[in-house]
Order: structure tokens, then C-alpha cells, then sequence
């Protein structure tokens, strides 16, 4: 079993393209308006933003956490937290032993909490 496809709440589906389209760095995949689904890919994961769907935490991988969220910053998003080492991998279990995981969270422009997550050299 693999995943998929995640959803997430998009009030505006033009506003949510833009700044989706920026923050992966891609098109979208594909729009259906009606009824208001806009796909991305990631990575073989479909996003689907919608109108209908519930809220939903969604860690995104960056190379550099602490360059996105400058970049970011720098482009008007709202940090919702600053980027911090969250665990040192001491075996290979949930990322590549000797590195730190950091994690930082923006708002996306649908009021979403978006997580941006690197796994850097100790």
C-alpha cells in the first residue's frame, strides 16, 4: 500500500495556484473548476486543494529548511514557527543516521499550517 493522494482546504483555488505554484516550484497538475479541485504532484503523491476538504497538517521535504523560510519570509509568508532541530537520527529508522531533523511551519495563503522538514548533516 502506498499513499496516494492528501487533501487540503482552498477557499480560493486561483489564490492557492499562485502560491502553491511558488512554494513547490511547479504548475499545477491539473484544474477542474467547476467543481473547484486543483491537483499538484509531489513526487507521485497527488495535493489536491479543494474547497470542500477539512484543514490538514502537510510537511513538505526542502533541501534547507533555514533557506526556505528566509526565502520565504522574504516573500511575504507568515512563519508560523521558526526553523529548529526537532530530533538527531541515531539509526537509519526514520531518516539517514547523523543527521538532524529540522522543522518549520508557514501559513499558507488559505490559512493552512504547511511544515517544511530537512534531514542536515549533524
Amino acid at each position: 500500500m502506498r499513499l496516494v493522494q492528501i487533501a487540503q482546504h482552498a477557499s480560493d483555488l486561483q489564490r492557492a495556484a499562485g502560491f502553491y505554484t511558488a512554494l513547490l516550484g511547479t504548475e499545477a497538475l491539473a484544474v477542474f473548476d467547476p467543481p473547484g479541485l486543483l491537483f499538484f504532484d509531489l513526487d507521485g503523491v497527488r495535493l489536491l486543494l479543494e474547497s470542500g476538504a477539512p484543514s490538514s497538517l502537510v510537511y513538505l521535504a526542502v533541501p534547507d529548511v533555514r533557506e526556505s523560510v528566509t526565502e520565504l519570509r522574504n516573500r511575504g509568508v507568515e512563519i508560523v514557527a521558526e526553523p529548529q532541530v526537532i530530533f538527531s537520527h541515531t539509526h537509519d529508522r526514520l531518516g539517514p543516521e547523523g543527521t538532524d531533523e529540522w522543522m518549520a511551519f508557514i501559513r499558507d495563503s488559505e490559512g493552512n499550517t504547511v511544515g517544511l522538514v530537512s534531514q542536515l548533516p549533524r
